[in-house]
């Protein structure tokens, strides 16, 4: 049985590669996005030319709870067990904690952080359960240094990389391996519309290679954490 990875919200950016990797590698790959139409062509790329693996996909708005219970009971019934999730939900808001529009705290929590707590919970129980599995959660350099206009996005992502330091802790008995990715800028389309040159910031693809490097080592070895920035630093 070919190993799955789990990887929300993985039609656009970080999501996207760190599919296509896996994928490449011959994983099965399940995943999720509000969109089903970008769904439907990401299959269909996939299983046109990527690689072998089955590709399950399932449309759902990872903020909303039922949504997201909905994935995982859809993931579920595939009866395959997880070998990698990567908790990869994200929104960006800017703004500041003094001025910013009331909600943009409820908003970004609930899909920064309750995202990757929920679907983490959905699956955590069976990777005790067989003593192995890697679970991974996209933070963000603003989980570890906040920034002026970062108000409740950098709110969220502290939680999330301290929702992850967490999980290590708890994990460490029973063999899972659990990495925070703490990466800077990186080109996707949030980042559209800025004037900035492209090669001024990180490559998606970098970021997936750095995520599949850290579950192909062995099961001795887990990398806590993952920091990457543009070789000039910080946006």
């Amino acid at each position: 049985m070919r190993k799955l990875a789990v990887i929300s919200s993985g039609t656009k950016g970080i999501g996207r590669a760190t599919v296509e990797k896996f994928h490449r590698e011959g994983y099965d790959i399940a995943t999720c996005a509000r969109s089903e139409e970008d769904l439907l062509t990401l299959k269909a790329e996939l299983e046109g030319k990527n690689g072998p693996g089955k590709v399950y996909m399932k449309s759902a708005d990872m903020s909303d709870k039922r949504q997201l219970e909905a994935f995982a009971d859809f993931v579920k019934a595939h009866n395959q067990p997880v070998d990698v999730l990567l908790n990869n939900t994200g929104v960006f808001v800017p703004g500041s904690v003094h001025e910013e529009d009331e909600g943009n705290l409820e908003q970004m929590i609930e899909t920064n952080l309750y995202s990757a707590y929920y679907l983490t919970r959905a699956f955590i129980r069976d990777m005790k359960k067989r003593k192995e599995g890697h679970v991974f959660t996209t933070g963000s350099i603003a989980g570890i240094q906040s920034y002026a206009n970062g108000g409740s996005y950098s709110i969220s992502k502290f939680a999330l990389h301290g929702f992850t330091k967490a999980l290590r802790e708890e994990m460490k008995e029973f063999g899972v391996r659990v990495t925070s990715i703490l990466a800077g800028a990186t080109y996707t389309a949030s980042w559209e519309g800025i004037e900035l040159p492209e090669d001024r910031f990180m490559k998606a693809t970098d970021v997936a290679d750095a995520i599949y490097g850290a579950h192909a080592l062995s099961k001795n070895t887990v990398v806590e954490e993952i920091i990457l920035r543009p070789q000039l630093g910080d946006i």
